[in-house]
């Protein structure tokens, strides 16, 4: 997320760079009357070499022509008004890491009242699903197993929220939760 977050800056900033280099049609001129004191980019990436303060322009590399230090000190009434071309770099694209969802079934744990177990749905070694899968539909088991199913289960239970199996107990449902608590550590210790 945070590459993603990065990437998508990263492109806005060099898109508006891209915007303000480039400017209104019309204003290409006034790029090229700026002072001589500023260094011209030059298509290679790196700037052509400026006038020191006693107006001597060193050469960029030994055995430098007397034309490139030329052509860096004139004044800007002398320049060519030729526009030069600019060369534009793409941003490299990046993508953010696919994360992998699995799901997860813990062992049948038989209890009192019956069987369950839980399935967890995980991405990335993250819980973000859990369910309980068999539990007693019919009686007080049933309304036992809805208040367990309520609290624990779904994408905003307690599973969830607390990322582990130490889970509170649900009042009255004390054989439930256990028998849950019992699959979903199976389901982690799994994953």
């Amino acid at each position: 997320m945070r590459r993603a977050l990065l990437a998508i800056t990263g492109l806005a900033a060099s898109t508006t760079a891209l915007v303000v280099l480039k400017g209104a049609p019309g204003t290409s001129q006034a790029a090229q009357d700026r002072p001589v004191a500023e260094a011209p980019v030059v298509p290679g990436g790196s700037a052509a070499p400026g006038p020191t303060p006693g107006g001597v322009t060193p050469s960029a590399r030994p055995g430098a022509s007397a034309k490139s230090s030329a052509r860096a000190s004139r004044t800007p009434a002398s320049r060519n008004t030729r526009s030069v071309p600019r060369t534009t770099t793409a941003a490299p694209r990046t993508t953010a890491p696919r994360t992998t969802t699995r799901t997860v079934t813990g062992p049948v744990v038989d209890y009192e009242y019956g069987s369950l177990q839980v399935r967890i749905t995980l991405s990335g070694s993250r819980v973000v699903d859990a369910t309980g899968l068999g539990l007693p539909l019919d009686g007080q088991s049933g309304l036992r197993s809805d208040d367990v199913q309520a609290r624990y289960s779904g994408s905003s239970g307690e599973v969830v929220a607390k990322q582990s199996a130490d889970l509170s107990t649900v009042s009255g449902a004390t054989y439930t939760s256990t028998a849950y608590q019992q699959s979903l550590q199976a389901a982690i210790d799994k994953a």
